[in-house]
């Protein structure tokens, strides 16, 4: 998301990044060489790392910004060198439901953070609810999470060719979940609900890695699925990958607003998930797919039965997802909506001129 938004506002503004940790020649990193946006590694360790008060020091002595936009924990680093620089403005987006979004102390911080004059922004209204309900601070500002939609539009061709490479057949039906192996997405549950379907044509294929991939390959193998559930790992074909699925999967216990689902949709999927987070503001369900109270595994085999049953409405679900993806979740309209934030933030500071980088 941090990537899309800087290329996007990189049109009209001059920005600059500074990630925690060294490189490590991921897509994000070679999209903003593309833009010629300048990147600071400031090559984070393993725990808590003091280096970085006096990297970031750094980094902002050099770029003098008028706005700086945090992400996840970073605030516990940056925060001392941003009041220290008297940096204008200072916006940090909430990923997740405030609960889970960082630890104890990061909690503190942004505690505090948000206090001293730091600007949250929700990506979700449940989010948007979850910051007044850890911060007891009104979250007035909330801007979705988006995509660049065209990226994720593919041929049928496409479809054929990534089948063939990994060797399903052209009319076997892929269930696909793209997200990490962790809690939060409650993995397991999917791949229950998916042994219910009990159908020959049918596969689950999970793109991610996390720390219930062990846990996740030993109930593979104790019943059997090794080959109708395929756990790919990590990949960065996931449009390729999308392009040759039926379904879109996801079976969380609680979301932010998840960028998996939107592109999911932007490929043209529909989707089934959980009624959590801000899921139900990307997905009307009967519409673009099918929402299930989370941690209901019957529910979800339901809702997989159904779409795998009715080609007619998986097809009728797939264009309405393609349609909403292209007319609200292109990077453009996040792009505009954090610009609003800086502008009219930086004019009720006395900074309206300010250009936000």
């Amino acid at each position: 998301m941090a990537g899309h938004l800087m290329v996007g506002l990189s049109k009209s503004h001059d920005v600059a990044a500074a990630g925690l940790y060294p490189p490590m020649n991921t897509s994000i990193e070679h999209r903003l060489k593309r833009a010629n946006i300048p990147l600071w590694y400031l090559g984070k360790r393993p725990g808590f790392d003091p280096r970085l008060f006096k990297a970031l020091d750094r980094v902002l002595r050099e770029v003098r910004p008028h706005v700086v936009h945090t992400h996840l924990s970073v605030l516990r680093y940056a925060l001392p060198g941003l009041r220290r620089h008297r940096v204008p403005l200072v916006v940090h987006t909430m990923h997740n439901l405030a609960e889970h979004e960082t630890d104890a102390f990061g909690r503190v911080v942004q505690w505090f953070a948000f206090r001293w004059g730091v600007l949250p922004v929700a990506i979700s209204r449940e989010v948007a609810a979850s910051i007044k309900r850890v911060y007891g601070v009104e979250c007035r500002a909330t801007v979705p999470n988006c995509i660049p939609v065209e990226n994720y539009r593919r041929s049928p061709a496409d479809r054929v060719r990534w089948r063939e490479k990994e060797r399903f057949d052209r009319d076997a039906i892929l269930f696909t979940c793209v997200g990490r192996l962790v809690p939060q997405k409650n993995p397991l549950l999917l791949v229950e609900a998916f042994v219910a379907l009990n159908h020959p044509r049918i596969h689950l294929i999970m793109l991610g890695e996390g720390s219930l991939g062990e846990e996740l390959t030993a109930y593979i193998r104790e019943h059997g699925l090794e080959r109708r559930v395929h756990l790919l790992g990590k990949r960065n074909e996931v449009p390729e990958c999308l392009a040759a699925s039926d379904v879109f999967v996801l079976s969380s216990n609680w979301e932010g607003n998840p960028l998996a689902v939107m592109e999911a949709m932007a490929a043209g999927l529909p989707v089934i998930g959980t009624t959590v987070g801000g899921v139900p503001e990307l997905v009307e369900s009967g519409q673009q797919g099918i929402l299930v109270p989370p941690g209901d595994c019957a529910a979800f085999t339901d809702a997989m039965r159904t779409l795998l049953n009715d080609p007619e409405k998986r097809t009728a679900m797939a264009n309405a997802a393609r349609v909403r993806a292209i007319a609200t979740f292109n990077v453009e309209r996040m792009a505009q909506g954090y610009e609003s934030i800086y502008t009219a933030a930086l004019a009720a500071s006395g900074r309206a001129n300010a250009a936000a980088a």
